[in-house]
């Protein structure tokens, strides 16, 4: 078969070939001419094929001379003849890469040139996926049996590494440049036998999963065979790679969630055994309940949201999977009504949807000709995917912006034009959403009518006198001039800024809407000049005008917060990505528990490749934004004091640092191995983190920066354990040094949606000139000998927020040693009052009338500095004193210990409390941190305490 090749092509073609013969010119000397022009047409067409056959022409070229018309080759039995002359895991990855190489090549020529069958090619790439899996396994079980041992149960029975292929390829749907995400189990502990030492099953598994993991996975010089997603498995990243049956079993039944339900429905176990089966039917009920489950709708529909979430924070434009009307629709139609009716309808337990759509109609549950539309839709964007994937063997769905590129898909497909390929994919798409929309969408929620009053308004070219008098009719309570004067000037931004047709038809609608709803708003012109700040931002992107109009709750849920704070306006202005948050407002109400910040936030990290460090760095942003605005609504209606407001923000802070710390592990683990001693698993990563000030002291505010100090406790002349060949081995000193930068990096770095949180390191051991990371022992040395006063005073409040068992109890040991000194007092007062005068000459913007909340005398750092001061001075007779870093635990202690008395302590737990509560009210409405002097005396009774104590 030949191609039509436009002018473009026959110029890529011509100087690919020439490329080509330069570099290999005997390697084609067995090609006919017929052959020839294929070879010529096809790396033309793929920069895949071309690439390939440049990197290795005796892989490529006999492809195309080969007879054979197989439509599916027995991948394995040919993997298993080269296999049997392998001699260890170098070889092993050479042979599976080049293997794959080959097979591809094929699997996008035949696609290219000749055309063949969706149906064909998708089980062609998930039977190749399934060969070089188990083939590996097969291999690598060997070699680990060869040196553990074999691993079997209690009953003597030998147990096998079982892999469950999840998604597309669990379906065998696997498109052209697909991750495979898998999961791992076994059937029973035990441990090895028949070699010197036996090994637990779960380390003997554990290190064979590690080996087929490599296998498959890392990049050699041949390239790699897949990039292998473990995410998916039980208690994702956190969790074992592998796990018996019963654990599995265990994890569905008591923890498995509504997503984990969509993963499993195309979960397939890999090849055939024994024990596929059991496990099969062992999970089959957490998939398919035996009712008819209509639960699931709610969760779809939150899943819906997502999507459009997705694709709006992503800005996908040209999306054939996740745009309106793609293959995530086709696919969320059918597991819709497999997971609510697939209890009792058997047949609809199946994982490949081509197979279930005409069931569905069998069924009752779609029509004929509901099936033939997404059937059709379906063929024709999943062929589309794999062509743009095998022009460049890059995973990808959004169509190419490039002449050449949408040209060689005009050649595939036989398609005259762009404009005629984007019509009948566009008439696809139109078709798929809508039916989408009618079976499983939410309806609008309809809307009042805008009050043709404010229409009117919207549309005139009034005088400024005029449209205030039109305001002020109907008795309104609003300043009528200063609402006007916030429309007008919007008004007037909105005419020079470029909006769309149907940006401004939104509008139009929107912003009536706006005004009636204000009507009942109390300090409407405050309310709405907020509001409009967050407009303005969004004015140029339809989608987000679209959700405000067409989602009552989410307009009504801004105009709640836009009144009550002027920070959260700017903070959802600031970052508009928020307004998606606004769609449930029972979430906004409803903070996670402190716990479950971490579990929300590993969730949401899953479906992100690993390698893809940005699309990390900005899911943490976008992950700390919402869960901000989130507690700030609990905040607003008074469901959070502000004592548990600063406990959610510490949690959440805690949270992102964990995986902020885990990703760039990840990144620095794949380039040098990891130290020596994490090797063993009580050792963790070695890395602690303290954290001092207002992170240590759990008080953490709304914009506040994290203080940290970075810590190890690697061993003298300890290296990392280098990549799998053993190259690229570093010092652990220098891999701690160089995890730190990439954790800085990934904090402090400004993308589009700002830093993640200003990291401030100046309090370790020697500020800014002292190294970013240090050894524990270092630490404690330098607070034993070096450290100043105001350094042990940041001590009081300290605590380690990461780090393993020990690295914990050294640095407990080190804080105790340190705060439990017996000190000179009139040294130690004088130490403590010079500091606390240095940083209120630069610092407090007191004034006659006007007390500074934090710096001013009686203020917040003053209570600090007395609390600190009284711990110091105290501790080496009342241990009690050190046990807790928070100001109002160490208030307690104090009055505990009798240094000070109940009349003392509730005047500095009260006065600290209600300082930090007005602090926070006037953060919450972006005013200066300042007090009325007449509003409380107390501020003074804290001075007069001061004086007491340190003079």
């Amino acid at each position: 078969m030949s191609l039509v090749l436009s002018s473009r092509l026959q110029n890529q073609q011509q100087k690919n070939w020439q490329r080509f013969e330069e570099q290999h010119h005997e390697a084609y000397s067995q090609l006919s001419v017929e052959q020839l022009e294929l070879f010529k047409q096809a790396i033309a067409l793929s920069d895949f094929i071309f690439e390939s056959a440049l990197q290795a022409p005796d892989l490529v070229i006999p492809l195309f001379t080969e007879t054979s018309n197989e439509l599916l080759p027995n991948y394995q039995k040919l993997l298993h003849e080269i296999l049997v002359r392998c001699t260890d895991e170098v070889q092993l990855h050479r042979i599976l890469r080049r293997f794959r190489l080959q097979q591809m090549v094929k699997i996008a020529i035949d696609d290219l040139l000749f055309s063949v069958s969706l149906d064909c090619s998708l089980l062609r790439l998930s039977s190749l996926a399934d060969a070089l899996i188990l083939s590996s396994l097969a291999w690598l079980t060997a070699f680990c049996e060869d040196k553990w041992g074999v691993p079997k149960n209690a009953q003597g029975e030998q147990q096998k590494l079982l892999v469950y292929g999840m998604g597309k390829l669990g379906g065998k749907e696997l498109n052209f440049s697909s991750d495979i995400d898998l999961i791992f189990t076994y059937p029973e502990s035990g441990e090895t036998v028949g070699c010197r030492r036996s090994i637990d099953n779960q380390l003997f598994f554990t290190r064979l999963a590690q080996k087929l993991i490599a296998s498959l996975h890392q990049v050699t010089c041949d390239g790699f065979v897949y990039r292998v997603d473990m995410r998916l498995r039980p208690f994702g990243d956190s969790g074992p790679l592998v796990l018996t049956f019963n654990a599995m079993e265990h994890y569905y039944q008591e923890q498995g969630r509504d997503w984990e339900r969509y993963a499993m429905l195309k979960a397939r176990v890999i090849g055939e055994g024994f024990y596929h089966q059991q496990l099969s039917n062992m999970l089959r009920p957490f998939v398919y309940r035996r009712y008819i489950d209509f639960s699931v709708i709610d969760s779809l529909r939150g899943m819906k949201m997502m999507i459009a979430q997705e694709v709006r924070r992503k800005q996908l434009i040209n999306n054939i999977k996740l745009g309106a009307g793609g293959i995530r629709e086709i696919e969320f139609i059918v597991q819709v009504f497999q997971l609510i009716r697939g209890g009792r309808v058997k047949e609809l337990q199946q994982r490949n949807l081509l197979t279930v759509l005409p069931e569905l109609v069998i069924s009752g549950e779609i029509s004929a000709e509901t099936q033939q539309t997404l059937e059709q839709a379906y063929r024709f964007l999943r062929r589309v995917e794999n062509i743009i994937q095998a022009l460049a063997d890059k995973q990808t769905q959004t169509l190419p912006d490039t002449p050449l590129d949408q040209e060689r898909i005009l050649a595939v497909l036989a398609i005259n034009s762009w404009e005629e390929f984007t019509t009948i994919l566009t008439a696809h798409m139109n078709n798929v959403h809508q039916e989408f929309q009618q079976l499983i969408g939410v309806e609008s929620p309809n809307h009042e009518a805008a009050d043709e009053h404010w229409v009117t308004l919207w549309h005139s070219r009034w005088s400024d006198e005029e449209s205030i008098t039109w305001l002020a009719q109907d008795d309104q309570t609003w300043d009528s001039a200063k609402v006007w004067t916030a429309i007008n000037d919007f008004r007037e931004e909105c005419n020079k800024r470029s909006l769309g047709s149907r940006g401004r038809q939104v509008l139009d609608k929107l912003i009536p809407l706006l005004l009636c709803r204000l009507q009942k708003t109390t300090k409407a012109d405050v309310v709405l000049t907020r509001v409009l700040i967050v407009f303005s931002k969004i004015i140029t992107r339809t989608a987000y005008l679209e959700l405000l109009f067409e989602n009552e709750g989410a307009l009504k849920q801004l105009l709640h917060l836009c009144q009550a704070s002027s920070w959260v306006a700017e903070y959802i202005a600031k970052y508009p990505i928020l307004l998606d948050e606004l769609i449930d407002p029972k979430l906004l109400h409803n903070p996670p528990q402190l716990s479950a910040y971490a579990l929300e936030l590993r969730e949401r990290m899953l479906r992100i490749p690993e390698e893809d460090l940005e699309a990390q760095m900005e899911a943490l942003r976008q992950f700390k934004q919402s869960q901000q605005l989130r507690i700030a609504a609990a905040d607003i209606a008074e469901v959070l004091p502000v004592a548990k407001v600063s406990d959610h923000l510490t949690a959440l802070a805690q949270a992102i640092i964990d995986e902020g710390i885990t990703l760039a592990w990840q990144q620095l683990s794949s380039r040098y191995g990891v130290p020596k001693t994490c090797l063993n698993e009580d050792k963790g990563k070695g890395f602690g983190v303290i954290a001092y000030g207002k992170t240590g002291g759990i008080e953490l505010g709304y914009s506040s920066d994290l203080d940290l100090v970075f810590t190890h406790h690697s061993e003298r002349d300890e290296v990392t354990t280098g990549q799998v060949d053993g190259s690229r081995v570093i010092a652990a000193s220098q891999f701690y040094m160089k995890l730190a930068q990439r954790i800085m990096h990934i904090f402090n770095t400004r993308m589009n949606s700002g830093i993640l949180y200003e990291l401030d390191m100046r309090l370790r051991p020697s500020g800014n000139s002292g190294l970013l990371v240090v050894h524990l022992n270092t630490f404690g040395k330098y607070q034993e000998e070096d450290a100043w006063t105001w350094e042990h005073q940041a001590l009081v409040r300290a605590r380690m927020i990461y780090g393993n068992d020990e690295l914990k109890a050294q640095f407990t040991a080190i804080r105790h040693n340190i705060l439990s000194r017996v000190r000179e007092l009139d040294t130690l007062k004088q130490d403590v009052t010079s500091m606390r005068d240095k940083m209120r000459a630069h610092l407090d913007s007191s004034n006659e009338e006007l007390l500074d909340i934090k710096q001013g005398q009686g203020g917040l750092v003053d209570i600090e500095f007395l609390g600190q001061y009284l711990v110091l001075a105290n501790s080496h007779e009342h241990a009690n004193l050190m046990k807790n870093s928070d100001n109002l635990s160490i208030f307690k202690a104090l009055k505990q210990a009798g240094i000070i008395n109940e009349q003392e302590q509730t005047l500095l737990s009260d006065t600290y409390q209600q300082l930090r509560a007005l602090g926070h009210h006037a953060t919450m409405q972006n005013e200066k941190q300042c007090i009325s002097r007449s509003y409380s005396a107390q501020p003074e009774l804290v001075s007069k305490l001061w004086a007491k104590f340190l003079t």
